[in-house]
């Protein structure tokens, strides 16, 4: 398996489109599960899984494997639903007609998991945007501070705050 990843990788390098296909077919539910959790809205972590595999195949003749494969795609993939969660701050901040839709209540996840990836949605966005990378992604405070552009000590605070909100809401369940 790992074999054939690494020769669809090496393909799509050379412009392979069929391998590029084969590529995003085993990537993409990965790529839209962290799209999704930090921008919680299932037409944004579409479009933000979309613009992560624009990224991935211009960027890609320049993969030089320093790292896996998997970790190179997970970053573009986290950088890119960031980008698009400040772009969306920003326009809160700046539209008086805030229409953002709310977050998709069916995801796809396991029948055990489904309360806590319920929960998470709830959450404020900034509380969510560091539970997520701090939590599940694995993110020290002083990058997701860097990645947000907010204070390491706010970073901390939110998650905190992401915590009690959790604790809180799967308590009641």
């Amino acid at each position: 398996m790992a074999m054939e990843l690494a020769q669809a990788i090496a393909a799509a390098q050379n412009g392979d489109k069929q391998a590029f296909y084969s590529v995003y077919q085993q990537f993409i539910g990965r790529v839209y599960a962290v799209c999704w959790r930090l921008l919680a809205n299932k037409q944004k972590a579409e479009d933000a899984s979309q613009e992560v595999f624009i990224k991935v195949w211009q960027q890609l003749p320049g993969f030089r494997g320093d790292s896996s494969f998997a970790t190179w795609l997970h970053s573009i993939a986290t950088r890119t639903a960031i980008d698009l969660w400040r772009q969306e701050k920003y326009l809160r901040l700046t539209d008086s007609n805030d229409e953002l839709a709310l977050a998709e209540p069916s995801v796809a996840c396991s029948s055990d998991d489904a309360p806590l990836e319920q929960a998470i949605q709830r959450l404020p966005a900034q509380a969510r945007a560091v539970f997520v990378l701090f939590a599940l992604e694995g993110y020290q405070h002083q990058e997701i501070a860097a990645l947000l552009g907010i204070a390491e000590g706010t970073s901390k605070a939110q998650y905190f705050r992401a915590r009690q909100l959790l604790q809180e809401w799967l308590a009641d369940e």
